[in-house]
């Protein structure tokens, strides 16, 4: 009658699994190691595979470090650093080119307006629903010799000095988050606004200050620390849309 122990081998190693008790389709660890052996060039044709991969640690005794383990441990959180760091640069990227489209849009609707009435409507109306904006409002400063002297409808009047107590005596650009928005900007609106953009508009120096407006929902939409390149650009067409249809010289 055999005993217990004969069942398992001298060396002290379990006994290989029948072959016939694996499951139909399963792969063994030695068909792996055998198929491995056959193909070296594996894993430079599959590098992302590498990633899943734990490296073994040299056991050294307890006083010895495996430098060896802890730099390849360093190397994988510097290179899932530098893909997130990819990542944020392509979304950048794609916003970039989606933001740069709707200026451009909105440009081409400016210069394509029929009448300086259709101009202020498309300023006002049209700007917001191209550029994904809840509000678009264009300002001008009460002055004596406004221009005109009746603002047609569309435009709003400010209180003289407003933009420069905003912007500063020389600022051009202003985004920013903020609570709730200015109700001498946006009139009853002003509850809407999370965050936007203000442009100064420098039409005639015998003209009043004007401003654009620009505002969103989202508080994330503007933020100071985004670049004006494109929002400048914007205000620099409007300015001269603005000279050619009141007659103005350009500066």
């Amino acid at each position: 009658m055999p005993k217990p122990n004969d069942a398992v081998p001298k060396s002290g190693k379990k006994a290989p699994k029948n072959p016939a008790t694996q499951r139909p389709g399963s792969i063994t660890h030695d068909q792996v190691v055998a198929y491995l052996r056959k193909n070296p060039e594996f894993f430079m044709e599959n590098p992302d595979l590498l990633d899943g991969l734990e490296p073994p640690s040299r056991s050294q005794g307890d006083a010895i470090v495996d430098f060896q383990h802890s730099m390849v441990q360093r190397l994988r959180l510097d290179v899932e650093k530098l893909t997130d760091l990819r990542n944020e640069l392509l979304s950048a990227g794609r916003s970039n080119l989606t933001s740069q489209d709707r200026i451009h849009r909105a440009i081409l609707a400016l210069l394509e307006a029929a009448t300086f009435e259709q101009f202020i409507e498309r300023v006002t109306t049209d700007l917001a629903v191209i550029l994904d904006l809840d509000l678009v409002v264009l300002g001008v400063e009460q002055s004596e010799d406004a221009f005109p002297a009746q603002p047609p409808l569309g435009i709003s009047r400010l209180s003289n000095g407003v933009i420069t107590d905003i912007l500063g005596p020389k600022g051009q650009t202003l985004l920013r988050a903020t609570p709730k928005g200015d109700p001498e900007i946006y009139g009853a609106g002003a509850g809407l606004v999370s965050s936007e953009a203000l442009l100064r508009l420098n039409i005639d120096s015998k003209a009043p200050d004007a401003l654009l407006a620009l505002a969103s929902r989202d508080e994330n939409k503007f933020a100071n620390n985004q670049g004006t390149e494109l929002l400048s650009f914007l205000a620099r067409v409007l300015e001269n849309c603005f000279r050619g249809w009141l007659s103005l010289k350009t500066n």
